[in-house]
């Protein structure tokens, strides 16, 4: 077996996205030399980092968000977001620079003090979503990468997003239970102003990862201040994206984060606030449709199915023929596994995922 098919292999057999992460890492290193790492899932609505994160040989906290801060704010060469739509979604920086890496605000801010001499960045990809992000570092006075080693890790690309998205099915039960919203406010500077119990108890059942020192106690983990982050990049007109992300928890369920920044008196810049709460239909519609591979078109019937429509009905619903129902409830079996309607609403809607089917009859 070959090195890249063992790492697949490996890939496949991990039990969620964190140990993907640290298994393909270890046996990466030894197919394309690197001194240290970052992996992260992504939210692939948004693009942007969040649990897990696997790093390596990074140091401090404080710095790796520093990393993932200066690439929403400030970075213009290799920015993920463009990196994610490239013909090629893997790139190395002195490659892409000319052999002037300096020109990456990244580089001359965090990478090069800390013994860098080049970047590996890539992007997992799959559908047109963005499953995860990875950089690999080089240290300073060894040989840039390769053109075949990034070759190498755009190729891996495809099967490890595929395998992130599956992992993304929700597995737990729905998010009902528990407190409601949690809130984190932060200052203009980034600086956390105040945290309540209900964002603590939703941050307690993430997974632990990198996190930055906070005065209100415990760090607070890089996902949630870079969600914050963002949002102060829309407000400054660095960024259009929304401030969100969703983020899975120990138990297969989901929560989502958003953030947005507020206005003081006199219109000067206010706290950024951000909620952490239980996701809700709305936010894993999309998700659950991203990890099964459905389209559009499909999640509509399968919305259709829960709620207890035939084929005609949906077929009148939607203006299309019965046979194009047929067509499209037949690849999304496949596509989800199911057998039959009652599976299919059992393996998607269940354990209150979604909102209740009398509630959906309701709209």
């Amino acid at each position: 077996m070959d090195d890249r098919r063992a790492l697949l292999d490996g890939a496949e057999r991990a039990p969620d996205a964190a140990a993907l992460f640290g298994a393909v890492s270890a046996r990466l290193r030894r197919l394309v030399g690197f001194q240290a790492a970052a992996w992260s899932a992504t939210d692939p609505g948004t693009g942007l980092v969040t649990a897990p994160m696997h790093v390596e040989n990074l140091g401090r906290g404080e710095d790796c968000f520093a990393y993932w801060e200066t690439a929403l704010l400030e970075e213009t060469v290799l920015p993920f977001r463009e990196l994610a739509r490239a013909a090629v979604p893997a790139a190395g920086l002195r490659a892409a620079t000319g052999d002037l890496p300096a020109r990456s605000v990244q580089f001359r801010k965090l990478l090069a003090r800390q013994g860098v001499g080049d970047e590996l960045r890539a992007v997992l990809r799959v559908g047109g979503r963005p499953w995860g992000v990875a950089s690999l570092f080089r240290e300073k006075g060894r040989a840039p990468f390769t053109p075949a080693e990034v070759s190498l890790v755009a190729g891996l690309s495809a099967p490890l997003a595929a395998r992130l998205r599956t992992l993304a099915v929700p597995t737990g039960g729905g998010g009902a239970d528990g407190p409601g919203p949690g809130l984190v406010l932060f200052d203009p500077a980034g600086v956390p102003l105040s945290i309540n119990d209900e964002a603590r108890y939703h941050l307690a059942r993430v997974a632990a990862g990198p996190s930055v020192p906070s005065p209100l106690g415990p760090p607070l983990p890089i996902w949630l201040v870079g969600t914050a982050a963002q949002a102060r990049a829309v407000a400054s007109g660095h960024d259009r994206e929304d401030a969100r992300i969703r983020v899975r928890t120990h138990d297969g369920r989901w929560l989502v984060c958003h953030a947005t920044c507020t206005e003081g008196p006199g219109g000067a810049p206010g706290p950024t606030a951000v909620v952490v709460q239980p996701a809700a239909g709305p936010d894993l519609a999309p998700l659950i449709a991203d990890a099964y591979g459905l389209s559009p078109r499909e999640l509509e019937i399968t919305e259709l199915i829960a709620r207890g429509l035939p084929t005609g009905d949906i077929a009148a619903e939607l203006v299309i023929s019965p046979h194009t129902v047929r067509d499209h409830v037949k690849a999304i079996f496949g596509k989800t596994g199911a057998s039959s309607r009652g599976e299919l609403v059992a393996r998607l809607f269940a354990d209150r995922h979604w909102p209740r089917r009398a509630a959906v009859q309701g709209r």
